[in-house]
C-alpha cells in the first residue's frame, strides 16, 4: 500500500494544499472528495484509504481551511470554491472523475456538476441541499461564535465529545487533533480563517433559487446520502433533491447526524462503495 502524499498547488492565485492517496489498481478512476465548513482534507483520511482500493483519491483543502492559504475577506462562499474546483480539475487533467462533496463542499459539488462539465462521471452528494433546514442553520450560527480557543489538544476534544458524541471515539479524537494549529501564546485552535466565523465578513452565496436550478441540471448518477438524524438536510429537501436529479439514488445512514463520515464511518462507506463499486 502505498503511502499517501501532500501536495502544493497555485489556484486562482491562492496556495491550495491537497491529499493524494495513490490507488492499489492501474488506470483507476479519480475521486475528488471536498469538506464541509471548517473541515479539512485530513477528515477524509480513514475513508480515503478505504476507497484506495478502487480510485486514486484526492482530498483538496478549500480556500481558508486546513493547509490552504486564507483568502481575501471578500473572496468567501460558492463561485469561488466553484472556480478553485475548476482550476483544480484543469490543473490536474482530471478526466471521467468522480466528486464527493459533504455539507458545504456538497454544495460546491452540486453547482459544478449543474454546469454539467464533461469530465464528470459520478456524484455523491453528503447532507445538504439548496435549501437548509431552519433547526439546523440555527445550531450552525450558534457554534461558530463559540469558543474555539483550546489549551490542548485534549481539550478541543473533550469539547468537540460534548458536542456530539456520536462518532466512533478514536475517531472522532484523530479528526480534531489533524485539524488543529497552535497559537504563539501556546493555546490551540482548529486550522481554518478566523473571517470565516465573522457575521460581518461579506460572502458571495448562491441563491436557493440558484441551487434547485444546478440541482435540476445535474446529469450524471448521483447518490444522496443523508444521516437519519441530520438537522441540515430535511426529508422534503433530500426528497425533491431526489426527485429534480435525473438519475439519482436517495441513501440513510441510520444513527448518523448531518456529519455523516464522521458520526457513522462505516455506515457511510459501504452507501458510497454500494454507489461506485458494486
Amino acid at each position: 500500500m502505498e503511502p499517501v502524499h501532500d501536495h502544493l498547488i497555485y489556484l486562482n492565485g491562492l496556495r491550495f494544499h491537497f491529499r493524494e492517496w495513490p490507488s492499489q489498481q492501474a488506470d483507476a478512476q479519480d475521486l475528488v472528495l471536498l469538506h464541509g465548513f471548517t473541515g479539512h482534507a485530513r477528515s477524509w483520511d480513514a475513508f480515503a484509504q478505504a476507497m484506495s482500493s478502487h480510485y486514486r483519491v484526492l482530498a483538496l483543502d478549500q480556500r481558508g481551511h486546513g493547509e490552504t492559504a486564507w483568502a481575501p475577506p471578500d473572496q468567501y462562499g460558492t463561485p469561488y470554491m466553484v472556480a478553485d474546483l475548476e482550476a483544480f480539475v484543469s490543473a490536474l487533467s482530471l478526466q471521467r472523475f468522480v466528486l464527493l462533496g459533504l455539507s458545504m463542499g456538497g454544495i460546491v459539488s452540486f453547482h459544478y456538476a449543474g454546469k454539467q462539465p464533461e469530465v464528470l462521471e459520478r456524484l455523491v452528494i453528503v447532507d445538504i441541499a439548496p435549501e437548509i433546514a431552519a433547526g439546523g442553520l440555527d445550531r450552525i450560527n450558534q457554534g461558530v461564535q463559540a469558543n474555539d480557543i483550546f489549551s490542548s489538544p485534549e481539550a478541543a476534544f473533550e469539547a468537540a465529545r460534548t458536542a456530539n458524541p456520536l462518532p466512533p471515539e478514536e475517531h472522532h479524537r484523530q479528526r480534531v487533533v489533524n485539524n488543529l494549529m497552535r497559537l504563539e501564546d501556546g493555546t490551540w485552535t482548529y486550522r481554518y480563517d478566523r473571517a470565516l466565523r465573522d457575521p460581518n465578513t461579506p460572502r458571495q452565496r448562491a441563491s436557493a433559487d440558484e441551487g434547485w436550478q444546478a440541482v435540476a441540471r445535474i446529469n450524471v448518477p448521483t447518490l444522496l446520502v443523508r444521516g437519519e438524524l441530520s438537522d441540515i438536510l430535511a426529508p422534503e429537501h433530500a426528497a425533491r433533491m431526489a426527485e429534480d436529479i435525473a438519475d439519482c439514488q436517495l441513501v440513510e445512514v441510520r444513527g448518523s447526524g448531518h456529519a455523516v463520515p464522521l458520526d457513522k464511518p462505516d455506515g457511510f462507506l459501504k452507501a458510497v462503495r454500494d454507489f461506485l463499486v458494486s
